[in-house]
C-alpha cells in the first residue's frame, strides 16, 4: 500500500497542489514555513479526519480562501494497494449558520465517490506519523497519551472506533444528567441506565486499550534496548482509573517475551467492577456534576530501567522512548493489518543522535513507502540521497529534483 497521487486545494499554505508519490523512500527538502509539515498534516488527516497540529479544521482552511463565496478545502488521496486504485476525498466547507461568526464548517467524506462516515475512512489508509513534538506524549497530557492510544487503535479495529464514538456520546449525556441533579437535587436512579451504558462500552475501551498496550510493549521493548545499547528495559503501563477485578488469567506474551505471561481481564468482570464503582461514588459525582471514573481519565506510562520517564527522564531519554514507540506502532499496524503503513518523518533528524539516526534509516529501508522532510539536503549521506525520491516545498508549490543536490541553496 502506499499514497500514488495527493491533490489539495486550499489546505494549509497549498492553494493547489497535485502530486505524484512513487513508493519507497522519499525526502522532503525545504526551508521553515514552506510547507513541508503541511504535507505530512494532509496525509495525516486523510488518513485520521483529524490534524495532528490544528485544534479545529477550520484552522486547516487556506486564509485567501476566506474571499471566496464559498470557502473549501479539499484534500483527494489515490491509494494503491495491490491491483487496486482506492481514492479517499475529503472536502471541507463553510456554510451559514446560526453561530455568532455566522459561518460553519462541514466534513464531507467520500471514498471511491460514495459519502461515507469517518469510521468508514479511518484504516483505509494507514499512516504512522513521527515529529519533534511527540516528546508530549511522554512528557505532556493524559489526554495526549489517550488520543494517541485511540488513533492508533482506530485504525486496525472498527469495533473498538465505534464503541470508543458511543462511549464519548454516553459520557457527555450522563455528564449532562450529573448536572441536572447537582442543581435539582432529584433522585440518583435516573443515572442507572447511563451507568449500564457507561460501563458496557467502557469496559470494552478499557480492555482492548490494555491488550494493544501489552503488544506495543514487547515491541517497542526490543527496539529501546537496542536504541541505548541494552542498558535499559522499557516498560508500558497502562493505568486505568477504575479498580480492575481480581478476577484474571494470564496469557503468554509475543514472541521476544521470553516466556513471559501478561494478565488479561475479561469484559464481564471489568463491566462488573465499573459498574460497582460507579455505584459507590454517586454522591461525589453528583456533588461535582461529572463522571469522575472511566477509560476517559485514564493514563499510558513509559518506564524506562524503572524510572518513571515523564517525571525523571531527559529530554533524549524521553525522545528515545518515543522514537521506539512509533517504530513499534509501524510494526503493530503491519501485524494487524498485512500491510505496512505510511510512514511520516516530520524533521526528526535533528533531534536523534548519529546512533540514532542509523537505526531509524535502517528501520525505514525497506518501507513500502516512507516521506521524510528535511531543511537541509546535508542531513543525509549522499548514498541515500541517491536511493531517495527528492522533491522540494516552496512556497507551498513542490518540484522533484532531476540531480542530486549539492547544496541546501541549490
Amino acid at each position: 500500500m502506499y499514497l500514488k497521487h495527493l491533490s489539495l486545494a486550499n489546505f494549509r499554505n497549498y492553494a493547489r497542489l497535485e502530486l505524484d508519490l512513487s513508493p519507497g523512500i522519499i525526502l522532503v527538502q525545504g526551508e521553515n514555513a514552506q510547507g513541508k509539515t503541511n504535507l505530512l498534516e494532509a496525509i495525516y488527516y486523510l488518513a485520521t479526519a483529524r490534524s495532528p497540529h490544528a485544534t479545529t479544521d477550520r484552522e486547516l482552511i487556506n486564509w485567501l480562501a476566506e474571499e471566496e463565496d464559498l470557502t473549501f478545502a479539499r484534500l483527494v488521496g489515490e491509494i494503491q494497494k495491490d491491483d487496486t486504485l482506492q481514492r479517499l476525498e475529503i472536502t471541507l466547507l463553510k456554510e451559514p449558520a446560526r453561530e455568532a461568526d455566522g459561518r460553519s464548517l462541514k466534513k464531507q467524506i467520500r471514498i471511491n465517490g460514495v459519502p461515507r462516515r469517518v469510521l468508514d475512512l479511518i484504516g483505509q489508509l494507514n499512516v504512522v506519523l513521527f515529529m519533534p513534538q511527540d516528546i508530549d506524549l511522554v512528557a505532556g497530557s493524559p489526554s495526549r497519551r489517550r488520543r494517541y492510544l485511540d488513533t492508533t487503535i482506530c485504525q486496525f479495529d472498527p469495533r473498538y472506533c465505534r464503541t470508543l464514538r458511543r462511549y464519548s456520546r454516553v459520557l457527555t449525556q450522563r455528564n449532562h444528567l450529573l448536572r441536572q441533579l447537582q442543581e435539582r437535587r432529584s433522585s440518583p436512579d435516573q443515572l442507572r441506565f447511563w451507568d449500564e451504558k457507561l460501563a458496557e462500552d467502557g469496559a470494552h475501551v478499557v480492555a482492548r486499550r490494555r491488550e494493544v498496550v501489552a503488544e506495543l510493549e514487547e515491541l517497542a521493548r526490543a527496539i529501546h534496548l537496542e536504541l541505548t545499547g541494552q542498558d535499559e528495559h522499557l516498560s508500558l503501563r497502562y493505568e486505568p482509573s477504575i479498580r480492575m477485578p481480581d478476577k484474571y488469567y494470564q496469557i503468554p506474551l509475543g514472541l521476544g517475551s521470553e516466556g513471559r505471561l501478561g494478565i488479561r481481564y475479561s469484559e464481564s468482570s471489568i463491566r462488573e467492577s465499573f459498574l460497582e464503582q460507579l455505584r459507590e461514588i454517586t454522591r461525589e459525582e453528583i456533588q461535582r456534576g461529572m463522571s469522575l471514573i472511566g477509560p476517559h481519565r485514564d493514563d499510558l506510562r513509559f518506564l524506562a530501567g524503572g524510572v518513571d520517564m515523564r517525571i525523571y527522564g531527559s529530554r533524549g531519554q524521553q525522545r528515545t522512548v518515543v522514537l521506539a514507540l512509533k517504530l513499534a506502532e509501524a510494526k503493530l499496524l503491519a501485524e494487524e493489518t498485512g500491510e505496512q503503513p505510511i510512514v511520516l518523518l516530520d524533521e526528526v533528524m535533528s533531534e536523534l543522535d548519529e546512533a540514532r539516526r542509523r537505526y531509524l534509516m535502517k528501520a525505514i529501508k525497506n518501507s513500502q513507502q516512507a516521506i521524510l522532510t528535511t531543511t537541509h539536503w546535508d542531513a543525509y549521506s549522499p548514498d541515500f540521497l541517491n536511493r531517495a525520491t527528492l522533491l522540494r516545498v516552496q512556497e507551498g508549490r513542490i518540484e522533484k529534483m532531476t540531480n542530486e543536490p549539492m547544496t541546501n541553496d541549490q
